[in-house]
């Protein structure tokens, strides 16, 4: 609350070296005195502070700057923050680029373009590259998650590229890309697969992958993960499965029909393609018939599903119309569960016959042709195949049909 600077002026008697910064009546007028030769008669009054040897100083606000120096200092404020912004984000790229060449694994070439040059350039020059060696040599050192799966991702396609470097791997190195199957993550496990899928269409690998069947057909049953589905099915459906895996397929049954009737396209397909190979099996056959199934298994023959899952899911249904049908398998009288495969399918309730009568003028010709034959299998079993009529006790159609 300074005081009027007019007032300041009469009270003061004698200013030896006053400083106006401006005068006026406006209430923004500021004054500024340096030192008095005595006090005001009328004593210290609002805004004064009495200071020692007779000398007076006023308490008043700074003056307002002017504009041009006001935005001068404004000018240096900005210029300041804007170097200290820039140093800050050059220090934080630097310490980016730094983490991210320490965490990086020892690749130099991780992209499948750089490995299809790799490619390209053995068979030009005629010798090794030495990629996939170097990329297994690294898997065996300790890794963090993702530097794990994209080994085993460069691993996949070095395979599948460069065959004469992956025909002159180990056993070793097979069963050190089946030890990552135990790790923790899904995403490692599933790179395991495909890795080993890889591996599995060179000949003198198999028998070794194929000790990792049992671990395959546990994950796919124990994790719900469409992706490891996918990835594990593949491997199980790219190499044939050895009988000592039989037991533990009887196990998973019901898992496999789980996936089969799951939303997912890329696994069903998979998963009726495993099953179709599997009810060639006179072991697995009745396992398969008697496996429960929920009540609208037969939504998988309807017209609107994909194609390529109508076709797979049809030849499953021929061959497991073959396989009942065949004298080995009639000459055992079987019971089945009322919510079985069988009796989804070949039971007296059925509804198969619509459906492939349905699928008889579907637009892919492949599905109906498929359709056709399950409709022969059904009406004429293998044995009677060849003759002009057929048993109606056979058939799943009545006369009009």
């Amino acid at each position: 609350s300074a005081p009027d600077p007019v007032l300041v002026l009469t009270r003061c008697r004698s200013l030896r070296s006053p400083d106006f910064c401006r005068l006026s009546s406006s209430p923004r007028a500021y004054v500024g005195v340096r030192s008095y030769q005595e006090a005001p008669e009328s004593g210290p009054g609002p805004g004064w502070d009495q200071k020692p040897k007779g000398t007076l100083i006023l308490s008043l606000p700074q003056a307002p700057t002017k504009p041009f120096q006001r935005l001068g200092q404004m000018d240096i404020y900005k210029g300041v923050v804007s170097l200290a912004t820039g140093a800050g984000a050059i220090y934080l790229l630097y310490k980016a680029i730094k983490a991210g060449i320490k965490c990086q694994p020892p690749l130099c070439t991780t992209s499948p373009i750089c490995i299809a040059r790799l490619a390209i350039e053995r068979e030009r020059h005629g010798r090794d590259s030495g990629e996939l060696r170097r990329l297994l040599n690294s898997l065996e050192c300790k890794q963090d998650v993702y530097a794990k799966s994209m080994i085993l991702h460069s691993i996949t396609r070095c395979v599948y590229l460069l065959e004469s470097e992956a025909s002159a791997c180990t056993n070793d190195d097979i069963a050190l890309v089946g030890s990552m199957l135990d790790d923790k993550d899904n995403s490692v496990k599933i790179q395991a697969l495909n890795t080993l899928k890889a591996f599995s269409g060179i000949r003198k690998f198999r028998l070794k992958i194929q000790e990792h069947s049992i671990k395959v057909l546990e994950l796919i049953s124990t994790i719900w993960d469409s992706e490891l589905h996918i990835a594990g099915l593949r491997l199980l459906n790219n190499m044939p499965l050895p009988d000592f895996v039989h037991p533990q397929l009887r196990r998973v049954m019901p898992a496999l029909m789980e996936i089969l009737q799951s939303d997912y396209i890329l696994a069903q397909v998979q998963a009726i393609r495993l099953l179709s190979n599997l009810a060639q099996k006179n072991d697995l056959l009745y396992d398969i018939l008697n496996c429960q199934v929920q009540s609208n298994f037969l939504n998988l023959f309807q017209s609107t599903q994909p194609g390529s899952l109508l076709f797979e899911v049809l030849v499953f249904a021929e061959r497991l119309s073959e396989g009942r049908s065949s004298p080995h398998y009639r000459a055992v009288k079987w019971h089945y569960n009322e919510q079985s495969v069988h009796e989804a399918l070949f039971g007296d309730d059925s509804r198969l016959a619509d459906r492939l009568l349905a699928l008889v003028i579907h637009p892919e010709e492949d599905v109906q042709i498929q359709a056709c034959k399950v409709i022969v299998s059904l009406q004429c079993p293998p044995e009677v195949g060849v003759l002009p009529s057929c048993p109606p006790s056979h058939s799943c159609f009545n006369n009009g049909e």
